[in-house]
């Protein structure tokens, strides 16, 4: 996938979110953060579930047959990971405990489509380059981590604003960058600094992915953009490289 970034230039890095910081996933959870964790991770894959399955049942044949097989592969995918996140639930603490056991790789490319359906078309801009889309990456986490992100940029960016994913490989590892036009990163950076998840919802998904990429060996940090927007960009290690 690939389209324009725009003249927008990074003018302003938060502080990384390092590996050490915030509550380990090896630790006894919280039965109340265990349950508010599921609730948030739940409900991207059942809403897009049920409108994807809504715009099958509901077609009169207007879908092309490659449409609605893309619909169908959709609609696979986010089952999938709707059932990668129940199964991690219930193996013993599962979601907050991703690091426990490894788990398969894939191409950062086949996790692309199930995020990407998440925005509309219209505001959607993506640039991944050939070589980080067939960078491997732990499948479950990085899908949940890309939701996460972007279902954040819907909700605090403009109600008609672009939201973008990019990817390129660095120097320094495998950088994915989800960006929307906001117009302020205070309150992200105060997320991504907190060592623990605040009360209620605020915050959670921010708290989740910092946890998810830390498993890995990655960082994310906060960038500014110019002339307005704010950038979360997710630094995984080159390789498919993981602590143990």
């Amino acid at each position: 996938m690939r389209a324009r970034h725009g003249n927008r230039t990074l003018v302003r890095r938060g502080r990384p979110a390092s590996p050490d910081q915030g509550e380990s996933f090896g630790e006894p959870a919280d039965p109340g953060l265990v349950l508010r964790v599921l609730c948030h991770e739940l409900r991207t894959p059942v809403s897009s579930l049920a409108s994807l399955t809504r715009a099958l049942a509901e077609d009169t044949g207007r879908l092309a047959a490659e449409e609605r097989r893309a619909i169908s592969e959709l609609a696979r995918q986010q089952a999938a990971h709707l059932d990668g996140l129940l199964r991690a639930v219930t193996a013993g603490g599962g979601a907050l405990a991703p690091a426990v056991r490894r788990e398969p790789d894939a191409p950062l490319a086949d996790l692309l489509p199930v995020v990407a359906a998440l925005v509309p078309p219209h505001r959607l801009r993506t640039r991944v380059t050939r070589r980080a889309g067939g960078s491997p990456v732990p499948a479950r986490r990085t899908r949940q981590v890309l939701v996460n992100l972007v279902q954040n940029a819907l909700r605090h960016g403009p109600a008609d604003g672009r939201v973008g994913l990019y990817a390129a490989v660095r120097p320094a590892g495998l950088s994915i960058l989800v960006t929307d036009q906001g117009r302020s990163t205070d309150g992200l950076a105060e997320a991504l600094r907190r060592p623990t998840p605040g009360g209620g919802m605020h915050g959670l998904g921010l708290w989740i992915t910092r946890q998810l990429v830390a498993a890995d060996g990655g960082s994310v940090r906060a960038h500014r953009l110019r002339p307005r927007g704010v950038a979360v960009e997710v630094l995984l290690p080159r390789g498919g490289r993981r602590p143990g």
